[in-house]
């Protein structure tokens, strides 16, 4: 499972026109799920998005995870993250998880940020619609994150 991780200042999705949701200060997530992937993966992978320290404490350092902030959560499904671009001009996504599990994983992965941090603070795009997401990147920071035997990052 893959999270690309971005500090907003804001974020939105839009879903044939219509804003379904929007956040202020907080983080947006990309997340891709992978064969293989179960509920053990989305709960480390939100667990570490939660205490990823990405916000700057009162000496510029980043010290600060969203739960210390306080700032809200944007998740996106994005398939097209665990795409296979090692070789040739076209992506391959046998690696992606299956639409019906992969949106299990998903609806998952939100439950777990929802009891962290309040249903209120945990927004969501729309599982398998062609979305736009609108984002002010803050920093920029933006780091990939990921869990189970497909690890980047630890």
């Amino acid at each position: 499972m893959k999270g690309l991780v971005q500090r907003v200042s804001e974020a939105s999705v839009e879903v044939d026109g219509r804003e379904i949701s929007r956040i202020g200060a907080g983080i947006l997530v990309l997340l891709g799920v992978e064969q293989g992937d179960g509920q053990n993966e989305a709960k480390e992978l939100c667990r570490k998005i939660l205490t990823y320290r990405i916000f700057c404490d009162e000496t510029g350092r980043l010290n600060r995870s969203l739960l210390d902030t306080g700032g809200a959560l944007l998740v996106v499904p994005q398939f097209t993250l665990v795409a296979d671009t090692s070789s040739g001009t076209r992506p391959g996504f046998s690696r992606a998880g299956r639409p019906e599990v992969a949106k299990k994983i998903y609806a998952e992965f939100l439950g777990f940020a929802r009891t962290e941090m309040g249903a209120g603070n945990v927004k969501e795009g729309c599982f398998g619609a062609d979305m736009r997401v609108s984002l002010i990147n803050d920093g920029p920071v933006t780091f990939m994150l990921s869990t189970g035997g497909h690890a980047l990052n630890g």
